[in-house]
């Protein structure tokens, strides 16, 4: 099936559309990539103007809203352009993108599909680099939560969160590594959460993956530290995001109790962690940095 490109003539922003599941026809991913791979990016503007401008491109996962979307405005701020994408809220990822390009003139890619799917980040990786040249960061976030009984969950339950929570930083990490190689300098980051580090009842997927992205990121960072790649992941407790709108006000009142800090924290408060820990020496690496003001 052949994306939907639609292209705004005010902003530099282009939306792909993917079907929203994982593609298992090889032929036609094949012939959907060779097709998106000859787009024509001339009419994109080059906007220099920015006084915090450093030609460095960050992609971000999971970035229409939330945790990504406060990832996306801090690295704008500072000057990097983005290529983001999410699987379905693609009208609220290209106002944010245009958000960005109005505030830092920055350029900004937008996509639409499933992390899951090794072809659409290929696609995706492939047209960064067609369009940037390079990807100096990459930020996994994308991710969905399930909440219920490991006994009441059906194997598609099971696949879908893998797929999108585990297996897409596998396709993004493994799509970037050669050309942060060769280009002998990136920072890769994982949002995890601390979950991860000691699981929690009724989110045993959940658990399984974060922990999954916890060891990755170990394992990971001892392989490219020669290559001067970190890699690390921010382990989080619980952010006032929409991943939390199941509790009600009570519910919440109760776990802010358990937390020292006494309160949840914010998706900015991430974004400034994200940034601390990509701009950290890259003797910095391999590390799983738990943000939870002091819970677990």
């Amino acid at each position: 099936m052949k994306p939907a490109r639609q292209r705004s003539d005010r902003l530099s922003t282009t939306v792909y559309n993917y079907q929203e599941n994982i593609m298992t026809n090889q032929t036609n991913n094949i012939n959907q990539i060779n097709q998106t791979n000859q787009i024509n990016h001339t009419n994109h503007i080059n906007h220099t103007n920015h006084i915090n401008h450093i030609n460095k491109t960050a992609i971000i996962t999971g970035a229409s809203r939330g945790i990504g979307a406060a990832i996306a405005k801090k690295l704008a701020s500072c000057g990097y352009n983005l290529s983001l994408c999410c699987r379905n809220s693609s009208d609220r990822l290209k106002a944010l993108a245009d958000e960005l390009h109005c505030a830092y003139g920055i350029e900004v890619l937008c996509y639409t599909g499933n992390v899951g799917d090794f072809f659409f980040a290929k696609d995706m990786v492939a047209n960064t680099i067609s369009h940037f040249g390079h990807i100096d960061v990459l930020i996994n976030n994308a991710g969905i939560s399930h909440i219920g009984l490991l006994s009441d969950m059906t194997p598609e339950e099971w696949n879908n969160i893998v797929a999108i929570n585990l297996t897409g930083v596998f396709n993004f990490t493994k799509l970037v590594i050669p050309y942060m190689v060769a280009d002998k300098c990136g920072r890769i980051l994982q949002i995890s959460s601390v979950w991860g580090n000691v699981g929690a009842s009724c989110e045993v997927a959940y658990s399984a993956c974060k922990g999954g992205i916890n060891a990755f990121t170990k394992a990971l960072g001892k392989e490219l530290a020669p290559s001067h790649i970190p890699v690390n992941a921010i382990a989080c407790g619980v952010i006032d995001t929409d991943m939390n709108l199941c509790f009600d006000e009570t519910e919440r009142a109760e776990l802010a109790d358990e937390i020292p800090a006494g309160r949840f924290a914010t998706a900015c408060e991430v974004a400034d962690m994200a940034y601390s820990v990509i701009t950290a020496p890259d003797y910095l690496t391999g590390q799983i940095i738990t943000f939870d003001g002091g819970w677990i």
